[in-house]
């Protein structure tokens, strides 16, 4: 299975880190929105597409890519890493789901953990989730790539 994987990954690499995991499993070649056409992922069998969470929304420079895409009928999935927990009732991935709805993907799902946050307030204390992802987040992305892989 061809898989790509679109990370913006900015602030401490969490995002990436999360990538890397995932494309470890799916044999993935792992790339920054810059890094590739909007035309490319069209020739993939499953294209995931990641960020870390910013204000709640995914990074926009991966809302512009995925805006810029042409219509698909590809398999996808989104991943993010955040400092705050994700709400149950509005969760961030959900836009980005919508929008690669939008454009014809089918959406395997989602996958999101915590990562190092040193946004405005938390930079005062040092940061929050100073460690992670960890060990854990990182094979729990490995499981969620694996479950992609096999169906």
């Amino acid at each position: 299975m061809k898989t790509l994987l679109v990370c913006t990954s900015v602030s401490h690499g969490s995002t990436r880190r999360v990538a890397e995991a995932m494309g470890e499993v799916l044999g993935a070649r792992v790339v920054a929105p810059e890094e590739v056409s909007a035309a490319e992922p069209a020739g993939y069998d499953l294209v995931g597409f990641g960020s870390g969470v910013f204000h709640r929304r995914m990074h926009p420079d991966l809302l512009g890519f995925v805006r810029a895409l042409p219509a698909s009928s590809g398999r996808a999935f989104v991943f993010a890493t955040s400092g705050l927990p994700e709400s149950a009732l509005a969760p961030f991935t959900r836009p980005m789901v919508r929008l690669l709805e939008g454009k014809g993907f089918e959406v395997e799902g989602t996958f999101a953990c915590r990562g190092f946050d040193t946004w405005a307030p938390f930079r005062l204390i040092g940061g929050i989730n100073k460690r992670r992802p960890n060990g854990d987040d990182l094979a729990a992305a490995r499981a969620f790539a694996e479950g992609l892989r096999r169906g």
